[in-house]
């Protein structure tokens, strides 16, 4: 993909000059990459909407046929008039237009192993945030990531009539796509029918609070012969919607950027404006009894005080068996200082011992070309977890020279319910030829930070409702 995502980079900058901003290439190349791989798998397309019909044309009638057929998708009932809502053109020269199209054509991209549409977006979104470019604002959790998640997890829909998998944080679907893509490698694609028919409409759910992304969301679910349900909206600050599902996956936001206080949900028991913890209390209250949850967080999730208000309720209605912490540089390039971590958990029962698995301290920080993350940065981990998704099965606490810990939850307790809990000595922290970058550093120092401004923050919010009673 690196190749095409630097071609379609190089386009980008030639758009400009017809007053496409990036963002919005980004958005009609999806489209256009939707019309070519619809007519690649044969999926069928409102007559005079198809691929072949556009790459026909060109000058003026190529701009007012690429205008009709948006107008027409967006008219369209069901799951492709969701795709394409509010889709509007931006190409003023059908020169560019016939350009990218031919670009596209170049490609068999279904043929690719990957999530192309998806790949291209992020792919872009990584050159703009390589390049300093401001606004790009998403990061996406890598695949390699998602992929070790997924594996561990089991989201098997076979098991349970009533199974659903859910990633309230959806992004571009990553969850969702390495989710249904595990299913179809365990099965090899052969599923009972009436069990394929569930799958394909009442799986996958979603919701999205930008439109771009969860356009390709549905988009990327859609070719693969999936019906989703991603909803647009705040799922932290709008009212919950009383779905409850059996497996959430997600990478949350990272960031304080947001309505910079406390949402008013009746179901949240801890009032904090950290958006990571609120997805947390958000994530336990949509899961089924039984039901389990990964969840991507950065480090300050673990320690700052009102995580560990959060961490002691969770503790007690879930079994928070695993946390596994992440390598340096693993969100490069849109954030290589962030520090993340994932934490495994399962509602219903209580929380009697943590495993901790340190996959960070004397490993080389992650980089987009010397380093890059890779299925190899799991391997470990996924064998030290073991089968069982729910974090049952036979493990092996591997001592102080080791990187699999268990705690009980009287140290927990001891350490106030917060979870930066370190035991292997960083020796690569003491190289100076590997010690991460000025950027790096500064980067992590503003995450700390921010957790203390969110400290600072909910504080004063508390001040405010005092004096308010005391009037």
């Amino acid at each position: 993909m690196t190749d095409i995502v630097n071609k379609l980079w190089g386009f980008c900058h030639t758009l400009r000059h017809d007053g496409v901003d990036y963002g919005d290439y980004i958005e009609q190349l999806t489209y256009l990459l939707f019309l070519k791989m619809a007519d690649e798998k044969g999926i069928t397309i409102p007559k005079g909407c198809t691929w072949e019909a556009l790459k026909k044309e060109s000058g003026p009638a190529l701009i007012d046929l690429y205008s009709e057929i948006l107008r027409k998708l967006r008219d369209e009932k069901g799951l492709l008039g969701d795709i394409f809502t509010q889709s509007v053109p931006r190409f003023n020269n059908p020169v560019n237009l016939k350009r990218l199209i031919t670009m596209i054509d170049e490609e068999e991209w279904s043929a690719l192993d990957v999530d192309v549409k998806g790949a291209a977006f992020e792919g872009l979104l990584e050159k703009a945030a390589s390049e300093g470019k401001k606004g790009a604002g998403q990061y996406f959790a890598p695949r390699v990531l998602i992929k070790s998640i997924v594996r561990v997890m089991r989201p098997d829909p076979r098991t349970n009539a009533e199974f659903t998998i859910c990633d309230p944080a959806c992004g571009t679907g990553g969850f969702l796509m390495c989710a249904y893509e595990w299913l179809m490698e365990i099965t090899g694609g052969a599923i009972e029918r009436d069990i394929a028919k569930r799958v394909k409409t009442k799986t996958y759910y979603g919701q999205e609070l930008v439109p771009r992304p969860r356009r390709l969301s549905l988009m990327n679910l859609f070719l693969h012969g999936l019906e989703p349900h991603i909803y647009l909206g705040d799922a932290i600050y709008e009212p919950y919607r009383g779905k409850l599902h059996s497996c959430v996956l997600t990478n949350p936001p990272f960031g304080t950027k947001g309505a910079n206080q406390a949402p008013e949900r009746d179901d949240f028991t801890i009032a904090t404006s950290n958006k990571q913890l609120n997805f947390v209390q958000h994530v336990m209250n949509i899961l089924k009894e039984g039901g389990r949850a990964a969840i991507v967080l950065p480090d300050n999730c673990l320690f700052e005080d009102k995580a560990a208000e959060v961490f002691e309720i969770l503790m007690q209605d879930c079994n928070l068996h695993t946390i596994l912490r992440l390598p340096r540089g693993t969100f490069t390039p849109y954030s290589p200082g962030v520090k993340a971590n994932v934490i495994f958990f399962q509602k219903g029962m209580k929380t009697e011992q943590v495993w901790i698995f340190d996959a960070r301290s004397n490993v080389p920080g992650i980089t987009k070309k010397e380093r890059p993350l890779g299925p190899e940065h799991f391997t470990e981990f996924e064998a030290a977890y073991g089968k069982d998704p729910n974090g049952q099965s036979k493990r092996k606490d591997t001592g102080e020279q080791g990187r699999f810990r268990r705690f009980h939850i009287k140290d927990i307790k001891d350490r106030s319910y917060k979870l930066d809990i370190t035991w292997l000595r960083d020796e690569s922290l003491e190289d100076a030829n590997d010690l991460p970058e000025p950027q790096d550093l500064a980067a992590e120092a503003i995450t700390e930070l921010e957790a203390v401004v969110d400290s600072l923050r909910d504080i004063v919010e508390l001040l405010e409702k005092e004096e308010g009673v005391e009037e």
